[in-house]
Parts: structure tokens; C-alpha cells; sequence
């Protein structure tokens, strides 16, 4: 693409003398290790670092062009200025690929929890309706037959990424995405430019404000897919302007309000929850089981039972999530759509059992919020009359006070506690442990008896499974299918089922058992 078409009808600047229209584009780049030749650089301040140290060095691999927000000295190509280099990396990306949400039906995912989950079962229900679609979560994306990895960690793909998925998602001729939004993403402008058709928030709770400084900041992070919403172009296919989100949620009422707003006025609105006859759908009669989780789903006047083979109250609201997306603002056939719950089996790494010829239950979870946590433990309490053994631990460089809520809800409803690493980053894992420990003590919990501190994160796997009694649960939380941990500023490759699967291999002496993964910390 000629560089001139690409940045026609876009907020940069030219600086200096670079009036040379012939010059093309292959490619965008925001990492200046990844530049290949031809490509147009956006040289982006980030927390650790500032893309404008890099220029000299994108432009030495081979960049045709660079957009920056500094006023620098003439460079050997051209550079373009703007206020924000963010925001332009996600409108040229998808100018680069076309815009190819335009061609499709987007549906946003955000929220605390159950993102991913809300995302898996919107894609199936899609799908059980005949519907062509694709799927972009924090742990895959689907395209057709493909799943392709998006990524060590839990958070939404950059801008160039997500478009380049959309514009093969439109070439395989799909018609449908779901989009998983997180906080980050939201705010660093990642799924800017996808044309949202609908947005879900699942639920605000306590994360992340580390970086969104207080509740206040991370709940307008959020809400920013509501404005996403609101700024999507007219599509020749039509457009839905549609929010669902959760009514027994504390950010209901916040939400609710914000909507009177009269530029959110086109917006319609679908709600869901439990017990609550004002809601679009609402769950009633649920009931626990081993095998998963039934209740009554009510809509206008109606009701149909569902049978869903995952576990956890929690994942009522997620089913009622997906299922109010696609049948409330999608419009698309509720008996159908109701169809693909039963047929979901669950996201790796949530509630995820491991079984190695054990005598009790090893489950493999990503809660890492209190929240999450909290209905993680009252999900194995219903499961097991016996106890409940938890592992986790919590970040570096990350919210202080969600460490503490975390020790709470462990001291107080697990039977034993081992706290453990959970990539501390640049943080001193040391004084992380520490800070749970003396919450989880000043909460009852009695050290070396129902309190544990083993900073090697395999140890304490090992020593949960080493307590474990017949029909006891194992429970490990934080990392989910996530497969690294990061000590300093090293990834280093870590899976907790690998993990898992390598202690009982241990324990129940089988030699041909995976190993058990390497961190720094058994050093």
C-alpha cells in the first residue's frame, strides 16, 4: 500500500521534508526487534520503555516510514507526528488491512471475570446457529479451521494483530466475531477501530488498579466499549447498538445511569441476572452437581431448563451472558442458541480437572481476583464434603490490596492455604508472600498447619498434592492455561496442569509422568 493512501484521511502530521509519494508500506510495526523492511514503525511510549529510543534502529531494519508524538530531527525517512500514536497505530492498522469490521458483526466481551468463558460460549452458540464465525480471546483465536495462539499471557492482541485476524476472518467469509476486551486493551486503544455491534460486561469487580489507579478509573476503562459502541460507522449489513450486562453486579447501577445519557440514547439495552423477574433472562432453580450446573432459564414468560457440563454458580451468569448477547441482541433462535450449552465442555484452564489415577480431585483454575477466587472455593466446596487444599499466589508489580483480599477469602473458606509464587516480575516475591501471609494469619489461618509459604510455585503444588486425602480437592489458582511466569524480566515457560500432572506423577511414583516444568526458584 502506497504510504500517501494509507495516511490520507488520518490524524498525523508530516514533519520535515518528506513529500515522496512513492513510497509503500508492507507492513506496521510497533516493536522495532519485529521490523522487517517496508514497514511503517510507530514508535509508542509504554511503561517500560519509549519506541522513540528505537527509531534509529527500526529505520536500520529496514522501515519505509515512522509516526511518533515527539518533534525529532530530520530522519532518512519520512516521520509523521501525532497526539496519539496509540490511537492512529489501531485506525492505520485497520486501514492497512482494509477495515475489515466493517464487513462483519462484532460482538465486545469485558468485564472482571468469565470474559473468556462469555467469549467460548457466544462462539458456540454462534456456530449451533448456522452462523460462519471467528473467535479472538486472551488464550486463542479461531478462524474457520484454524486456532492459532495469541499469546503468553491474558490480554487482548495489539491493534495490528486483531485487525490482521479480522481481514482473514472476512477472506475465509465469515460474518461474526466475538472480540474479548480487556482493561488494557480497552484503554490502550487495542480494539480501536473493530466496529463493535454489541458489547457484554460480565461484571466490575476489584482489579487491576494498579494500573487504573481506583475503582472509578477501572470501571471507565471498561465502559469505554460502551463508547467504542457508540462511534461504529453504519454498516451495509446494519447495525445492532445493542449492551448487555449484568443486573445483580454492583456496576449496574453506574452503568444504568451513564446510559441516560442522550449520546448513548441508540443504544438498546438487554439485561440478565438471577432471581430478578425485570431482567431480560434470569437463571432460577440452580443446582450443583458433579457433572456441572442446571438451573430454569426464564424469558418473557417462558421456561427452558439448561444443563451445562461446566461447574460453578459463577457460570450461570456467564451462560446468561452469552445467551442474552445471541438471543436478545442478536435476535437469533433461542432454542438453538440454548442447544450449544449443554454441548460446551469449558476453557482450558478454568475449573480444569486433572486426573493422574488419583484418590481425590486436582483442578487447575485462573482465578486471580478475590471475586474469582472466592467463587472458585465456594464452586469445590459444593463439590467435596471433605477439604479443600488451595494453591496460588499473586503478581509483581501489580495491585498491593488485591493481595491482601485474596489471603481473605482463602483464609476464611479454604481448609489449608499454600502461598506461592505468581510471577513477581521486578517485585520481591519475598515480600509479596509476605504481605499474604500476615492477612491470611490475622484471618485465623494457623502457620505450618492450615497456612503455607513455599515461594517455589512447583513446590507448593508438590506439598498440596502430599496433603491430600481421599476425596479431598487440590485446587491451583492464578495461572490458568497461561504458559510462562515472569521472574525479573524473564518469561520463563511455565503450564500449572503440566505442573499438576508432574507432582501426582511424583507422588503416585509413575515414571513416565511429565516433568516438573523449571522456574529460578527451586534454585
Amino acid at each position: 500500500m502506497l504510504l500517501k493512501d494509507l495516511i490520507e484521511h488520518s490524524g498525523v502530521s508530516p514533519v520535515g521534508e518528506i513529500n515522496r509519494p512513492g513510497v509503500s508500506i508492507s507492513g506496521i510495526a510497533y516493536d522495532s526487534r519485529t521490523v522487517k523492511a517496508g514497514d511503517l514503525f510507530f514508535a509508542i511510549k509504554g511503561e517500560n520503555f519509549d519506541g522513540h529510543d528505537f527509531i534509529a534502529d527500526a529505520i536500520k531494519r529496514g522501515a519505509s516510514a515512522v509516526i511518533g508524538r515527539k518533534r525529532l530531527p530530520p530522519l532518512k525517512v519520512p516521520y509523521f507526528i501525532c497526539a496519539d500514536p496509540r490511537r492512529e497505530l489501531a485506525y492505520l492498522s485497520a486501514g492497512f488491512y482494509g477495515n475489515p469490521a466493517k464487513d462483519l458483526t462484532v460482538i465486545g466481551v469485558t468485564g472482571t471475570d468469565g470474559k473468556t468463558t462469555t467469549v467460548n460460549l457466544i462462539f458456540r452458540m454462534l456456530v449451533e446457529n448456522n452462523i460462519p464465525a471467528g473467535m479472538i480471546s486472551t488464550v486463542n483465536a479461531i478462524i474457520g479451521d484454524e486456532v492459532l495462539d495469541t499469546g503468553f499471557h491474558v490480554t487482548t492482541p495489539e491493534s495490528p494483530q486483531i485487525q490482521k485476524y479480522l481481514k482473514l476472518m472476512v477472506d475465509k467469509g465469515l460474518t461474526h466475531v466475538v472480540l474479548e476486551a480487556t482493561s488494557h486493551g480497552l484503554v490502550q486503544e487495542r480494539v480501536t477501530a473493530c466496529e463493535f455491534d454489541v458489547a457484554v460486561i460480565t461484571n466490575i469487580t476489584h482489579e487491576h488498579l494498579d494500573y487504573h489507579k481506583d475503582y472509578a478509573g477501572y470501571f471507565d476503562a471498561k465502559f469505554r466499549l460502551v463508547r467504542e459502541l457508540i462511534e461504529t460507522k453504519n454498516k451495509e449489513k446494519g447495525n445492532h447498538y445493542a449492551l448487555v450486562f449484568n443486573r445483580d453486579d454492583r456496576s449496574f447501577g453506574e452503568i444504568d445511569k451513564r446510559l441516560k445519557e442522550p449520546k448513548f440514547q441508540k443504544i438498546e439495552k438487554f439485561t440478565y441476572g438471577i432471581e430478578n423477574s425485570e431482567n431480560d433472562y434470569t437463571a432460577s432453580n440452580i443446582h450443583l452437581s458433579g457433572e456441572g450446573i442446571q438451573f430454569d432459564l426464564n424469558h418473557s414468560g417462558k421456561t427452558l431448563p439448561i444443563q451445562a457440563f461446566i461447574h460453578g454458580e459463577y457460570n450461570a451468569y456467564n451462560i446468561l451472558a452469552a445467551i442474552t448477547a445471541v438471543s436478545g441482541a442478536l435476535g437469533l433462535d433461542l432454542g438453538m442458541t440454548v442447544n450449544a450449552v449443554s454441548k460446551f465442555t469449558g476453557v482450558p484452564g478454568r475449573m480444569e480437572s486433572i486426573e493422574m489415577g488419583q484418590n481425590f480431585q486436582a483442578i487447575v483454575d485462573f482465578a486471580h481476583t478475590p471475586y474469582a477466587l472466592k467463587m472458585a472455593l465456594e464452586t469445590t466446596r459444593k463439590m467435596t464434603d471433605k477439604r479443600v487444599i488451595i494453591v496460588f499466589g499473586s503478581a509483581g508489580l501489580r495491585d498491593r490490596e488485591k493481595r491482601r483480599r485474596m489471603a481473605t477469602v482463602s483464609a476464611e473458606m479454604a481448609d489449608i492455604t499454600i502461598l506461592t509464587a505468581g510471577g513477581p516480575r521486578t517485585g520481591s516475591r519475598y515480600r509479596i508472600l509476605n504481605e499474604m501471609r500476615k492477612e491470611g494469619i490475622n484471618r485465623g489461618a494457623v502457620e505450618n498447619k492450615t497456612l503455607f509459604t513455599i515461594p517455589d510455585r512447583g513446590d507448593a503444588i508438590r506439598k498440596a498434592v502430599s496433603l491430600a486425602e481421599e476425596g479431598d480437592i487440590v485446587l491451583a489458582c492464578g495461572k490458568g492455561h497461561e504458559q510462562s511466569m515472569c521472574f525479573g524480566t524473564v518469561e520463563y515457560p511455565w503450564d500449572d496442569r503440566t505442573a499438576m500432572r508432574a507432582a501426582l506423577a511424583e507422588l503416585l511414583g509413575q515414571k513416565d509422568g511429565p516433568k516438573m516444568p523449571y522456574l529460578p526458584t527451586q534454585e
